[in-house]
């Protein structure tokens, strides 16, 4: 299940496009079906599976005319899990040494629609 999600970044591409950051329960979670739609200026992301809106974020004009132009949003979503993703506590050799090992994360792109009410 997802834990919570947090719109970090909001461009305009070919279309909209939104970075988020997806924390989940567990690392085999895979609960994540989202649903877009957006009302007077307020875009928001909710989840199919449990209805319950993860992520709001007010849009200004050009935002909006980017939306209403192509209907779609890019989501560009970064998943991570606590305690696999969370802060490390030491941190040892320098990663651009090549000596250290990085945290593994999960990334997806996707074009969704999105209901305009």
């Amino acid at each position: 299940m997802v834990e919570s999600v947090e719109i970090t970044r909001v461009n305009i591409r070919d279309m909209l496009s939104l970075d988020i950051s997806v924390w989940m329960n567990h690392p085999d979670d895979m609960d994540f079906r989202p649903s877009l739609s957006c009302k007077e200026k307020m875009f928001t992301i909710s989840s199919i599976s449990s209805g319950d809106t993860l992520a709001t974020v007010e849009l200004d004009d050009e935002q909006m005319q980017a939306l209403e132009a192509t209907l779609t949003a890019e989501l560009r979503v970064k998943f991570q899990v606590h305690g696999m993703h969370g802060r490390l506590n030491k941190i040892a050799p320098i990663i651009a040494d090549g000596k250290a090992k990085k945290l593994a994360t999960a990334n997806w792109k996707t074009v969704q629609p999105v209901d305009l009410q």
